[in-house]
C-alpha cells in the first residue's frame, strides 16, 4: 500500500478548470516566443512536423509520469519522491529528484520574470510612442530600441519585471483553486481570443501563403536524427516538464479522474496553442520581407518590423505583446506555486509568508543577476554564457533533464504497480502496462539521449 493521500488538499473545481490550467502553466513563451523561432532557425514544416511526432514519442508519456508521481500522495514536489510504495519505504535519495526540480524552478523563473519585464516594456512603449511603429521602420530602429531600452535600461526592467512579479503575488495571495484556478478561467480564453485575432489577420495579408507554406510543407531532406532530438528536448520546455509543475499540479488532481485522458487533452491543446503561434507570426514575416531565421530576436526585434508595415500595427503589436504577457503569467503562477506549495508544506509557515519568501528570494537573486547581465554584469561568464543565457542553460540543458530521467525512473523501478493503479480507468489496462514498459526502458534511454546530445 501507498502512503496515504493528503485528504485535508483542495481538488479542481472540475476538469476543465484543470485543462485550462495546466494548458495555462504549458503555453507561456515555449509556445509564444521559443517555438516559433525555433521553426525559423530549422526548416519551418520539418521542425513543426517533429514536433508533433515528439508530443506522441515524449511528451505524452511524460506528462503521465508527473500525474502519477503527483496525484499518489497529493503532496509537494519534493515530498512526491517519499513516503512508503509497494509495503516499503521510499530511499531518501529519491529526494535529490525533487531538489533538482525545484533548483530548475528556480533558474527558469531568474530569467522567465525578465521576459515579462521585456514584454511590458514593449507594450509601454508602443502606446507611449518611444517605439514609433505607425510608420514602416527597419531593422536598425528596432535593434537600437532593444539595446536602449533591454539591454542598457536595467532600472527600467527592473521596474517592469518588479511589476509582473506584484501581479503574480496578488493571484498566488488568493491560492491554488481562488487563485491560479480562477485566473487560468479567464486569462486562457481572453488569450484564444487575441491568438485567433492574430491568427487571422495575418493570414490575409498579401503574400500570407508563402509564409504559411514555409510554415507547414516539410522539407524532408532537412529531417534528421540531431533536429528530432533536439525537438525532444524542445517538448520539456513546452509542456512544463522536469521542474515539478505537472506533479504540484496533478497533486490538486481527484482520485476519479482519468489521467490518460486528461494528459492527451493538455499535449493536443498545447500542440494546437504552439502551432497557432506560427500562423500569427510567418505568415507577416513573408509578406513583408522580414528573415524567419533571426533567432531568439525574432520577436523582440524582428516582428516590430512588420507591425509597423501593418494598418493599425500599433493596435494589433500591443494585442500581440499583450497575448506574450498573459501566456507567460499563466505559466509563471504554476512555477512559482511549485516552490511555494514545497516551502508551505515542509515549514508549515503561513501561505503568504511562504509566497513573500519565493518571490523575493526569486527576485533578488535571480531576476536582477539576469538583468544586469546585459548591462553593468555582461562580461560576468558562467560557463561561457552571460548569467541570463545560464540560468537559462543549467535550468533547461541539466535539470530538467536529469529530473525527468529520475522521475521516468521513480515510476518504472520504485512505484511500479502502484504507477499503474493510478492510471487504471474503466479497462484500459493494456494501454496502461503498454505505457509502463515504454516508460521503465524506453524513455530513460530518450531522456539520456537528448541529455547527452544537450551537452555538446
Amino acid at each position: 500500500m501507498s502512503s496515504p493521500s493528503n485528504t485535508n488538499r483542495q481538488t479542481w473545481s472540475s476538469r476543465l478548470t484543470y485543462i485550462l490550467t495546466v494548458a495555462g502553466a504549458t503555453v507561456g513563451f515555449g509556445a509564444t516566443w521559443r517555438f516559433p523561432y525555433l521553426v525559423g532557425e530549422n526548416g519551418g514544416g520539418a521542425y513543426v512536423f517533429l514536433f508533433c511526432i515528439a508530443m506522441l514519442v515524449i511528451g505524452i508519456p511524460m506528462i503521465l509520469v508527473e500525474n502519477v508521481i503527483g496525484r499518489r500522495k497529493g503532496v509537494n514536489a519534493l515530498d512526491a519522491f517519499g513516503g512508503s510504495m509497494n509495503g516499503k519505504p521510499v530511499a531518501k535519495i529519491w529526494k535529490l529528484v525533487g531538489w533538482m526540480g525545484l533548483l530548475g524552478a528556480f533558474g527558469i523563473m531568474a530569467y522567465y520574470m525578465v521576459l515579462g519585464g521585456w514584454v511590458i516594456s514593449y507594450i509601454v512603449n508602443i502606446i507611449g510612442g518611444n517605439l514609433d511603429i505607425s510608420s514602416p521602420v527597419d531593422g536598425v530602429i528596432t535593434k537600437s530600441f532593444f539595446t536602449e531600452h533591454i539591454e542598457n535600461s536595467p532600472w527600467e526592467i527592473a521596474f517592469y519585471t518588479f511589476l509582473f512579479v506584484v501581479v503574480n503575488q496578488w493571484i498566488l495571495v488568493k491560492g491554488v483553486i481562488g487563485g491560479i484556478e480562477k485566473a487560468a478561467k479567464y486569462l486562457m480564453p481572453l488569450l484564444f481570443l487575441f491568438l485567433i485575432a492574430m491568427v487571422v489577420r495575418n493570414v490575409t495579408l498579401p503574400g500570407a501563403m508563402e509564409g504559411i507554406t514555409f510554415y507547414l510543407k516539410p522539407d524532408f531532406s532537412k529531417i534528421t536524427t540531431e533536429l528530432f532530438v533536439f525537438v525532444l528536448g524542445q517538448v520539456f520546455f513546452a509542456l512544463s516538464l522536469g521542474f515539478g509543475v505537472m506533479i504540484t499540479l496533478s497533486s490538486y488532481l481527484d482520485k476519479n479522474e482519468n489521467l490518460v485522458q486528461t494528459a492527451v487533452i493538455t499535449a493536443i491543446t498545447n500542440t494546437i496553442i504552439a502551432v497557432l503561434a506560427g500562423f500569427m507570426i510567418f505568415p507577416s514575416l513573408f509578406s513583408f520581407g522580414v528573415a524567419p531565421n533571426s533567432g531568439p530576436t525574432l520577436v523582440f526585434q524582428s516582428l516590430p518590423i512588420v507591425f509597423s508595415h501593418m494598418w493599425a500595427g500599433p493596435v494589433f503589436a500591443v494585442i500581440f505583446f499583450s497575448l506574450l504577457l498573459i501566456a507567460a503569467l499563466t505559466t509563471s503562477l504554476t512555477i512559482y506555486e511549485v516552490l511555494i506549495t514545497t516551502i508551505q508544506e515542509k515549514t508549515k509557515i503561513r501561505r503568504t509568508a511562504a509566497i513573500t519568501i519565493v518571490l523575493a528570494a526569486i527576485f533578488v537573486f535571480g531576476n536582477i543577476p539576469s538583468i544586469l547581465s546585459y548591462g553593468p554584469w555582461k562580461d560576468v561568464s558562467v560557463f561561457g554564457k552571460n548569467i541570463f543565457d545560464a540560468f537559462d542553460y543549467i535550468s533547461g540543458n541539466i535539470l530538467f533533464m536529469l529530473t525527468a530521467l529520475g522521475s521516468a525512473l521513480f515510476v518504472g523501478f520504485v512505484m511500479k504497480d502502484e504507477a499503474k493503479e493510478e492510471l487504471l480507468y474503466k479497462g484500459n489496462h493494456t494501454t496502461v502496462n503498454i505505457w509502463f514498459a515504454y516508460v521503465k526502458y524506453l524513455v530513460p534511454l530518450v531522456i539520456l539521449l537528448i541529455f547527452v546530445s544537450n551537452l555538446f
